[in-house]
């Protein structure tokens, strides 16, 4: 028998290869039912896709957001498969509530669940709400749930209108007319850690002095800030890179052990405080752990459980809060005549001196307004993947201007990704999606689920109202005071710093690239 050479066996190995690939491409379509879209070679939300940067071969991460204005137009659908012929499932990505709310559930048994790929960046502290799914999100839903009400929501109105006045006092603020900011989430990252801190968490924070942890080793803010900054690499640097002699590697490792054992130490504090009787503080941490005493047996929390909802309250709060923040503010530096109009809403409601509470939280309409326009246009929870767990149908309403609905079969193991910057840019929902229109929330009331960039349903943020009365109160006290414009380079037009400034960063969650703004005295 002839021996074969090298090159025929490289040829061979290639041509299975390449067949392996049309079988995996047309299993791919039948998947997904032939609906029309992209074919690519990975898919977009894992490695190596994720990972590379967005082409005309390769979507990437960050297409949902390079492509919101044609993506779905592009193929005449709200619902369009991406199917990878190389690497990764196939799915079907979908700009439609109506298929969202479909497909993301709360505690009680669908057949969608999360994917335990789209989890495992939530997981680090321990399983909580956001991760959570079917029975096990509706015990941690019954936990989390009674921490987060009135009582806290004063707390943070108090804290936030405390930690303005620090900002603007500490931060040089005072007596000046004009102030220029040239990244203002270097601000809004620091107000939301604050808030969060204290009225989450019970922890001393101030503008100036950092928390100190009990061995005194790191500042407890800081170890947040640091954990928070480094979170991603937490989750995907293998075992032995945490070992590397780098500075900002080591000062990550040890936050990340600092504030696991404060957390852990504060869990048993707030239970020996609770089981003796003693009062209870304002904070979501300790409610948590008061709420989740009086469970028992299986709907107890265990105390890894309590300090990964801790987390996820740390992390979600803090960062999503931030650039939306950020984002707000860049919008209405765009809009002076809309900030006049806020102005004289915050007038109207707390005078000249007065400071936002709880009470008046509903009648900032405006501010309000203009927070969700920001998170519209920026919406933090961007994406949503689902997987069907049991062949099942979805029902997808025909395109604008059609009656009716058609189903397609959803086979076991299949990817369903709600799209949340496509539902935010569909002119189903909104007429001219890409600009931005404050004035379409008046009237929509705080908790409306007409408002959908929190998610939508049993699934919606339960830290909402927590984010928008600590954003409405920082907002109406900032606003009252100071006008912002774009602070632009030199020569820039005002449309060039648009460009620039209004794009998305994208890793965990969405934000809102650097917010460069100068900020003028009112009557200056």
């Amino acid at each position: 028998m002839p021996e074969l050479s090298t090159s025929t066996v490289v040829l061979a190995l290639f041509g299975v290869f390449v067949i392996s690939r049309v079988v995996k491409l047309v299993n791919g379509l039948k998947a997904v039912s032939y609906l029309p879209g992209r074919r690519v070679p990975f898919q977009p939300l894992a490695l190596p896709g994720a990972a590379l940067p967005t082409t005309w071969w390769n979507p990437g991460l960050k297409f949902p957001w390079l492509d919101r204005f044609t993506f779905y137009k592009r193929f005449g659908s709200e619902n369009v498969s991406v199917v990878p012929f190389m690497f990764g499932v196939p799915g079907i990505y979908t700009s439609n509530l109506d298929v969202a709310r479909q497909v993301i559930t709360g505690g009680h048994k669908s057949s969608f669940i999360k994917p335990e790929s789209a989890s495992q960046a939530l997981l680090v502290w321990g399983m909580n709400l956001v991760a959570a799914d079917n029975e096990m999100w509706r015990k941690h839903r019954r936990v989390m749930g009674p921490a987060f009400n009135n009582k806290l929501y004063e707390f943070v109105c108090t804290e936030t209108n405390k930690i303005y006045c620090d900002m603007v006092e500490i931060e040089g603020w005072a007596g000046k007319t004009v102030m220029e900011v040239p990244v203002i989430q270097k601000l809004t990252f620091k107000v939301a850690l604050l808030v969060i801190g204290s009225c989450a968490f019970g922890f001393p924070f101030t503008w100036s002095e950092p928390g100190i942890a009990p061995d005194g080793s790191m500042p407890v803010q800081e170890a947040i800030r640091i954990v928070t900054e480094t979170h991603m690499f937490k989750i995907a640097a293998p075992k032995w890179a945490w070992k590397l002699p780098i500075k900002w590697i080591q000062e990550s490792k040890r936050a990340h052990e600092q504030l696991a054992a404060f957390m852990r130490a504060q869990v048993n504090n707030r239970k020996a405080e609770i089981n003796d009787g003693g009062s209870l503080a304002s904070n979501a941490f300790s409610m948590l752990v008061q709420a989740n005493e009086l469970e028992s047996g299986k709907l107890r929390l265990s105390d890894e459980e309590l300090i990964g909802n801790v987390f996820i309250m740390l992390f979600a709060g803090h960062e999503t809060t931030a650039h939306t923040l950020a984002a707000t503010l860049g919008f209405l530096s765009l809009h002076p005549e809309f900030q006049d109009e806020i102005y004289e809403e915050i007038v109207s409601v707390i005078g000249d001196k007065g400071e936002p509470t709880l009470e008046n939280y509903p009648m900032f309409k405006k501010v309000l307004a203009a927070f969700y326009e920001a998170l519209r246009m920026f919406p933090a929870g961007h994406i949503l993947i689902r997987e069907a767990q049991e062949d099942t149908v979805l029902t997808i309403p025909n395109p604008v201007g059609e009656e009716g609905s058609k189903t397609i079969p959803i086979p076991k193991g299949l990817h369903v990704n709600v799209d949340m910057i496509g539902v935010q840019y569909n002119p189903r929902y909104f007429d001219e999606p890409e600009k931005f229109k404050p004035e379409r929330w008046y009237g929509v009331a705080p908790e409306s689920e007409g408002f959908t960039a929190f998610s939508v349903g049993p699934r919606m943020c339960i830290g909402r109202k927590f984010a928008t009365v600590e954003s409405v109160t920082w907002l109406a006290m900032l606003l009252r005071e100071w006008r912002t414009e774009p602070l632009l380079r030199e020569g820039e037009t005002v449309e060039a710093w648009r460009a620039r400034v209004l794009d998305a960063t994208m890793v965990l969650t969405l934000g809102v690239s650097d917010v460069p703004v100068r900020f003028v005295r009112r009557g200056a």
